[in-house]
């Protein structure tokens, strides 16, 4: 049940109907495919991205519960940061295009009394909601997304979390031979982010499984990412692999990498700068000129009873 939070979701009639959501789930299945973007990579000539599918709808057709419209389908698929592939966003679609999740399960374990490993086919039996939702990304760019997936509380919750779990650990698939940066850097791969308890219970926080009604597509984390909409984009690991819940911190990518420019919590704030530019203003893909950012990206209502207490003037 949505209750208060039905105003992030589209219209009716702009809503995948469930039956063809099943009868898409339902032919991957039987054709033994993990996801559909696997099926589309698969048809696509080597070394190319899939195209849009047929049936795409205009992007003027979905808006968030502030007006503001989604961006196209080549927009959000053409333009991502995906650093397991390259630093170039319009190269990132290329690259992925080959990309095979395989037999793909999420191993979720830690503080839990009941430790699983899930494929594909059971994580999509949790509940599939459609959430159109802004992204911003650090680098001050945004979007704006309709996704399709699950609540990440929903899976928490199914493994009964331990009193003396306070966070989860996500971490993303180590496959340098497929992803080009993980067999050229040193970085500190897997890519590995994490949450607090209370925020990966938040019924914001989603794990999309689709954008636009469609299986994810690779450059967009197929088959899984996080998507957690108050928070800076880097926070939404892609292809996740593992989950696990523990006390302590855990150790993320990019705090690794540059923890003088990127923390823990991450949580868009227009009043507090990266180190080398400004948060004030965003630039959204497909539109000239600027916005002004909206502190948690316009989500404060929701979340901002989260970080009651804590000094927000501070880069965490």
């Amino acid at each position: 049940m949505e209750r208060k939070y039905r105003h992030l979701q589209p219209a009716a009639d702009e809503i995948t109907p469930k039956e063809v959501y099943l009868n898409r789930r339902d032919f991957l299945k039987a054709m033994g495919i993990v996801s559909g973007s696997a099926l589309l990579a698969a048809c696509a000539p080597r070394g190319e991205a899939p195209p849009p599918p047929a049936a795409t709808p205009p992007a003027g057709e979905y808006r968030d519960e502030l007006g503001n419209r989604a961006n196209s389908w080549n927009d959000i698929t053409h333009y991502n940061n995906y650093y397991e592939f390259t630093t170039d966003k319009e190269d990132v679609a290329t690259l992925a295009a080959n990309f095979d999740p395989g037999d793909w399960r999420v191993e979720v374990t830690g503080l839990v009394h009941q430790p699983r490993t899930f494929g594909l086919d059971e994580l999509l039996r949790f509940e599939q909601k459609e959430r159109i939702y802004r992204l911003r990304c650090v680098e001050a760019w945004s979007m704006v997304i309709p996704w399709t997936g699950f609540e990440l509380g929903d899976l928490i919750r199914a493994v009964e979390p331990m009193s003396s779990a306070r966070f989860v650990k996500m971490q993303t698939i180590m496959a340098p031979e497929q992803m080009p940066r993980q067999a050229r850097t040193r970085d500190p791969w897997p890519y590995t982010e994490g949450l607090r308890l209370d925020e990966a219970l938040h019924p914001l926080t989603l794990i999309a499984t689709g954008l636009y009604g469609e299986p994810l597509p690779n450059q967009s984390g197929a088959p899984l990412r996080l998507v957690v909409p108050w928070k800076y984009g880097f926070k939404s690991v892609k292809a996740i692999l593992r989950i696990e819940l523990t006390a302590d911190m855990p150790a993320t990518f990019w705090n690794a990498l540059a923890p003088q420019e990127y923390g823990f919590y991450a949580n868009v704030n227009p009043n507090v700068d990266h180190p080398r530019w400004s948060q004030r203003t965003e630039r959204r893909i497909g539109e000239l000129g600027r916005r002004d950012t909206l502190m948690f990206n316009g989500y404060g209502s929701e979340v901002a009873s989260l970080y009651e207490g804590m000094d927000l003037t501070v880069n965490y």
